[in-house]
C-alpha cells in the first residue's frame, strides 16, 4: 500500500476502501503517519486476525494520535462499513460489535482512527459465560518494570506446566506482560477468574516484596499486579498485534520464552510496527497455537 497520498482508494478483501488524511502524523515523535498505520495493519491482519476472529472486539480510538482525544468504543464507530461483520453480544444485556475477522475489516477500522482492537476471553459462539483462554496481565508498579515481569512470567510458567496449561508470553506494548493459556471452550467465567487469582495469590506469597494480587493502586509500588480480573466476562485485553497508543507506536508483540529468559532491558522486549513485521516474516507468529486452539487445558 503506498504511503504517501493523502487520500486513497483500494480494494481489499473484495471490498473498496477510501483511506484519508494519510499525511496525517499520528505519533509526533517519531514522524509515524497514518499511511504508514494502516501498512502495518495491512501487513500484520493474517497474523493478527486469527486471535480477534469470533470475538467481539473494542477499541481505543484517538484519529488524532496519542496526544489528541481518545476514547474507549464498544459500539461500531460512525462510518463503519455495511460489509463488516457485527454480532449482538453482551455480559449484561446484548450490545452491537464489531469482529475483527478480516484484513479489510483491520484496515477498515485503523482508517477510522480506532488504532487500538481489544477482545474478551471468550467467543460469541460459546458466549460470555464460557471462555476458551486465561489471560494473566502482569502490570509493574512505580519501580518495577518489565524485566521484572519476565522473572515473575517464569514461576507462573512453572506452575501452568504443573497443571498441564500451556502458557504463550505477549507484551503488553505499554509497560507490562500479557500470559495467554488456551483452554477448553467450556471453561466457566467463575473458573477461569478463580484459577487466576489464585496464581496471583500464590506469587504473592512466595514473593510478597516483588508481587501483589490485591486491585488497592498503594500496594503496586515496586511490584508486579498480576491482574487475575482480566478473565472476567466484561473485561477486555489488548488483541495479539495491536498497536498501542502511547508516545510512541509500540505493539502488543508475541515473544519466545528464550527472549523473556534473556530480558535485561525493557527496551529488549519493546517493539515497533516495523519490527514487529520482521520478525513475523522471519519467524511467523509465535502464538499460532493459542489461536488455532491447540494444547487446550482444563482447568484443575
Amino acid at each position: 500500500m503506498p504511503a504517501t497520498p493523502e487520500r486513497q482508494t483500494v480494494d481489499i478483501d473484495g471490498h473498496r476502501l477510501v483511506l484519508t488524511h494519510l499525511d496525517r502524523v499520528v505519533f509526533p515523535a517519531t514522524g509515524h503517519t497514518k499511511a504508514r498505520l494502516l501498512h502495518y495493519y495491512a501487513q500484520i491482519a493474517p497474523a493478527l486476525v486469527p486471535h480477534a476472529a469470533g470475538r467481539p472486539a473494542s477499541f481505543v480510538r484517538a484519529p488524532d494520535g496519542p496526544g489528541g482525544q481518545r476514547w474507549f468504543a464498544k459500539r461500531p464507530p460512525n462510518g463503519t462499513p455495511e460489509w463488516a461483520t457485527t454480532t449482538e453480544a453482551g455480559v449484561h444485556e446484548p450490545e452491537t460489535y464489531v469482529v475483527v475477522d478480516s484484513t479489510a475489516t483491520v484496515v477498515a477500522m485503523a482508517n477510522l482512527g480506532a488504532y487500538e482492537i481489544h477482545v474478551p476471553q471468550w467467543t460469541v459462539t460459546s458466549g460470555p459465560e464460557a471462555h476458551d483462554r486465561l489471560v494473566l496481565d502482569l502490570d509493574p508498579g512505580d519501580g518495577a518494570d518489565l524485566v521484572l515481569c519476565c522473572r515473575v512470567a517464569e514461576r507462573l510458567r512453572q506452575l501452568l506446566d504443573d497443571d498441564d496449561l500451556a502458557a504463550y508470553p505477549v507484551t503488553s506494548g505499554s509497560k507490562g506482560l500479557h500470559l495467554y493459556t488456551p483452554l477448553e471452550p467450556d471453561t466457566p467465567e467463575a473458573a477461569a477468574v478463580g484459577y487466576a487469582k489464585a496464581l496471583a495469590v500464590r506469587l504473592q506469597g512466595e514473593h510478597p516484596g516483588l508481587v501483589v494480587a490485591t486491585m488497592n493502586r498503594s500496594a503496586r509500588p515496586g511490584k508486579v499486579f498480576i491482574d487475575w480480573s482480566q478473565n472476567a466476562s466484561a473485561k477486555t485485553t489488548a488483541c495479539p498485534y495491536t498497536l498501542r497508543l502511547r508516545d510512541r507506536p509500540t505493539v502488543a508483540s508475541p515473544v519466545t520464552w528464550d527472549e523473556i529468559a534473556a530480558c535485561r532491558d525493557p527496551a529488549e522486549l519493546s517493539f515497533a510496527p516495523e519490527d514487529v513485521l520482521a520478525r513475523v516474516a522471519a519467524h511467523g507468529d509465535p502464538l499460532a497455537a493459542l489461536a488455532s486452539g491447540t494444547g487446550r487445558g482444563r482447568l484443575p
